[in-house]
Formats: structure tokens, C-alpha cells, sequence
């Protein structure tokens, strides 16, 4: 079992930024991949970044890409998304998830994450 805790969401003007956390508890921090998930109004849950489970390789959707940073902190247990540059398209509810599968790569689909958080909003004003 995992628990995922989100924070660091509000409302940013456009072109500003913003630090989600999400804090894990329950198992081995370093065994899982941690990705970040986010779903506008009227829209389905779409990836936004992934990270693997020691942090050496991290992932981003192409919308995101150049903007979004996620990083992992083991000493603390929490995974980040650091959001730059932000756009009104970027509102949506964050959430972060976990997946304990064992072995295989970052995966892409939220099918994959057993664990999620309870999510934050994240609102981009013009």
C-alpha cells in the first residue's frame, strides 16, 4: 500500500509558476516509478511526467516539455513538479501516482498507476 499526498496547487497568471509535492508513505520509496497526471474540465486524465524509480530518467508529455520539471527527493519521500511558463491550457486538477509493478519501464497510461493522491488544482489565469 501506498499513500500519496498532493500540494502546492492555486491560481498563477499566466506565464508564472508553480511546485506540486506529493508525499509517499507505506512502502520503499525507491521502488516505485512516480508519475504526474492532470485532467481539465470536460477532458480525460492525460500524462504530464513520469519518473523513474531512482530517478535517472524522467519523462514529459510534449505539451509540457521544456516547461515542466519532476524530480524526486528519497530523503523526504516526495516527488515534485516544478511548472514554468505556465499557460491558461495548463488548469486542470494534478494528481500524482505510483506504480509498483516490479519491473518494466515508465509507463505512459494510468491503467499502469495502482496509487493516486487526491489531487490539487492548478488554475491559469490570462
Amino acid at each position: 500500500q501506498v499513500q500519496l499526498v498532493e500540494s502546492g496547487g492555486g491560481l498563477v497568471q499566466a506565464g508564472g509558476s508553480l511546485r506540486l509535492s506529493c508525499a509517499a508513505s507505506g512502502r520503499t520509496f525507491s521502488s516505485y516509478h512516480m508519475g504526474w497526471f492532470r485532467q481539465g474540465p470536460g477532458k480525460e486524465r492525460e500524462f504530464v511526467a513520469a519518473i523513474t524509480r531512482t530517478g535517472g530518467t524522467t519523462y514529459y508529455a510534449d505539451s509540457v516539455k521544456g516547461r515542466f520539471t519532476i524530480s524526486r527527493d528519497s530523503a523526504k519521500n516526495t516527488v515534485y513538479l516544478q511548472m514554468n511558463s505556465l499557460k491558461r491550457e495548463d488548469t486542470a486538477v494534478y494528481y500524482c501516482a505510483a506504480d509498483l509493478r516490479p519491473y518494466g519501464g515508465v509507463s505512459y497510461s494510468p491503467e499502469r498507476y495502482g496509487y493516486w493522491g487526491q489531487g490539487t488544482q492548478v488554475t491559469v489565469s490570462s
